[in-house]
């Protein structure tokens, strides 16, 4: 009608940003379904999507072994396959790469996605990735410090001359830069004590895995006094660090997810109607979580779209 004003979009008050991790090892799947999802993903109005940086996985059940798709490929084609929506590994595994080339690798992607990537680092867990691929699996802490040294000061230094026990970077730089001046946040995929001491003093998040919180909001004051403290050693305010959780949510049709053997005896899944998931994510928000990453029993497309009222409750308060 004449004289009134075009409704305006009623804005967002999300109380955390939430993203969901892309199939491991739960099916073989292939590439045209993972575009999908992606894309579904961010149509749906996710905030980000998350692969999970492993080779190999075997079992002692008599289960075939399975492996996922190489990680940094399938992010580079989802980049350049999607507009809006963040991405990153959950977490990279500093010891499958050279670190220069794991920058090199990170500073392209952040690149083709025009800023989207988040880099998550962590010191690897799972042997078999290391014993079927040749890689060395001990002294996973120490070679982490190195690696991530190399890593963080090229991508936001642009240049380093390194020189360590496990790894060498003379006279290296990185060029071209990607899009951002200091390179994508830096998220770290671990809470053990001396990780944090190692990250604490560079990182701009940290990650927990839904087990060792009991996939339960209420596990997660342990975990964050634990990061504070290693901010404070570190002469860091708490809150420069965002605090970020998976958590494992059991959808229709969900009969458990196939994981990695950590996963044996893992607490009970969220579930229930859009609302009882999304008061849960409400609690993981008042315990001062800034993003979660939803690990989806099962993860489909429909499981994807099945968030879509969830995240409609949290927009709206």
């Amino acid at each position: 009608m004449p004289g009134l004003e075009p409704a305006q979009p009623v804005p967002k008050r999300r109380p955390l940003k939430v993203g969901v991790q892309l199939p491991e090892v739960e099916r073989e799947v292939r590439w045209p379904e993972y575009l999908a999802m992606a894309r579904r993903a961010e149509a749906v109005g996710f905030d980000s999507l998350w692969l999970g940086d492993h080779l190999l996985y075997r079992w002692t059940d008599g289960r075939e072994s399975r492996g996922p798709w190489e990680c940094w490929t399938m992010l580079a084609a989802i980049a350049d396959s999607t507009d809006r929506i963040q991405l990153g590994p959950l977490v990279a595994a500093t010891s499958f790469h050279a670190p220069a080339m794991l920058a090199k690798k990170a500073a392209t992607i952040d690149e083709i996605s025009n800023g989207r990537l988040i880099l998550g680092l962590g010191a690897g867990w799972n042997e078999t990735d290391y014993s079927s691929f040749g890689f060395p699996f001990d002294h996973r802490i120490s070679r982490f410090e190195e690696a991530f040294t190399i890593i963080r000061t090229l991508l936001r230094e642009g240049a380093i001359d390194f020189e360590g026990t496990y790894y060498t970077a003379r006279d290296c730089e990185l060029s071209p830069r990607g899009p951002r001046p200091e390179g994508p946040p830096l998220l770290l995929g671990s809470s053990g004590e001396r990780m944090l001491a190692i990250g604490a003093p560079h990182i701009d998040a940290w990650n927990s895995w839904f087990v060792e919180i009991g996939n339960r909001p209420d596990g997660v004051a342990p975990l964050r006094s634990k990061v504070d403290v290693a901010a404070r050693a570190a002469g860091r305010d708490p809150s420069e660090i965002e605090r970020t959780v998976a958590v494992f949510i059991r959808l229709s049709g969900g009969q458990g997810r196939l994981q990695g053997d950590f996963a044996n005896g893992a607490p009970p899944p969220v579930e229930g109607p859009p609302e009882a998931i999304a008061e849960m994510l409400r609690a993981f928000a008042r315990e001062g979580i800034g993003h979660v990453q939803l690990v989806l029993d099962p993860i489909t497309i429909a499981s994807i779209e099945e968030i879509g009222p969830v995240l409609e409750l949290l927009d709206r308060g």
